[in-house]
């Protein structure tokens, strides 16, 4: 099937009680020759948990950068939560962006900084949020994450998982309404990724945020998604509940791809 003609994955609808949050139509983008993403289209509603899936090079990092406007598309449109992100003027692009955090798969925390400020800076200083506001937000969301007990510390003294989790914190200080997790556990040690997945199975469970994620955690996604896409060559081949996906895929090319993961 073409990709004029291809349908665009949807999440599954509760009819009359979800609105969409994230919508792609006709987005291509290139890397000199290399096309990463072919006319993609696809939607995610309000609260829905999206886990993109796929080898290497497929194009899945490049959607969480678009929507992070850390890159910007050849073609097509990019829409949150019915404002346009890109085609944008500047002003309006820095105003949709803010509904937007991302946990990224090395940590950037600001080692200069102790836990707490690593967390309340950006509140602060993008939303305006006062000092106590901010201050009693991180310590919630510090005690969500483990860590409740680290404020005063500094980056370099915590482990790689703890370092992880302060990054969730920071990301979800913002308020975001959508929360974009790249590839998380990549940069950890084994005995550490359990940690840092539980605390994110938490989030997805007890929380309305919207995810999108991307991962080779396949029993993560499993335990968390409603929808799961799988990407080859910078375009959706397959989209279905995790249960169907993993467990009956109609495509070939899914069906390899898992096979060397599963």
């Amino acid at each position: 099937m073409s990709a004029e003609t291809e349908p665009t994955p949807q999440i599954p609808r509760d009819t009359g009680t979800t609105r969409e949050v994230i919508r792609l139509d006709q987005v291509t983008k290139r890397f000199g020759d290399n096309t990463v993403l072919d006319r993609l289209n696809f939607t995610v509603d309000a609260g829905k948990h999206v886990t993109l899936i796929g080898p290497s090079g497929s194009g899945k990092t490049t959607i969480l950068r678009l929507l992070m406007t850390l890159v910007q598309p050849d073609e097509g449109t990019i829409t949150v939560d019915g404002e346009q992100l890109y085609p944008a003027p500047e002003k309006q692009v820095r105003e949709v962006r803010k509904k937007i955090g991302m946990v990224f798969q090395q940590f950037n925390l600001f080692p200069n900084m102790k836990v707490l400020r690593n967390v309340t800076e950006a509140p602060v200083t993008v939303l305006g949020m006062s000092k106590d506001e901010a201050e009693a937000r991180a310590r919630e969301l510090l005690e969500l994450v483990g860590l409740a007990d680290k404020c005063d510390a500094y980056p370099t003294h915590l482990s790689g998982g703890q370092q992880q989790r302060v990054a969730i914190a920071r990301a979800l200080a913002m308020r975001p309404q959508v929360l974009l997790l790249d590839e998380v556990t990549s940069a950890l040690d084994p005995e550490l990724v359990a940690g840092v997945l539980d605390v994110l199975r938490d989030i997805a469970h007890s929380t309305d945020i919207t995810m999108l994620c991307v991962t080779h955690e396949m029993s993560f996604a499993r335990d968390i998604s409603d929808q799961v896409l799988m990407f080859d060559s910078g375009r959706v081949i397959e989209s279905g509940s995790p249960e169907k996906l993993f467990g009956d895929p109609d495509h070939e090319r899914t069906r390899e791809f898992l096979s060397t993961i599963l």
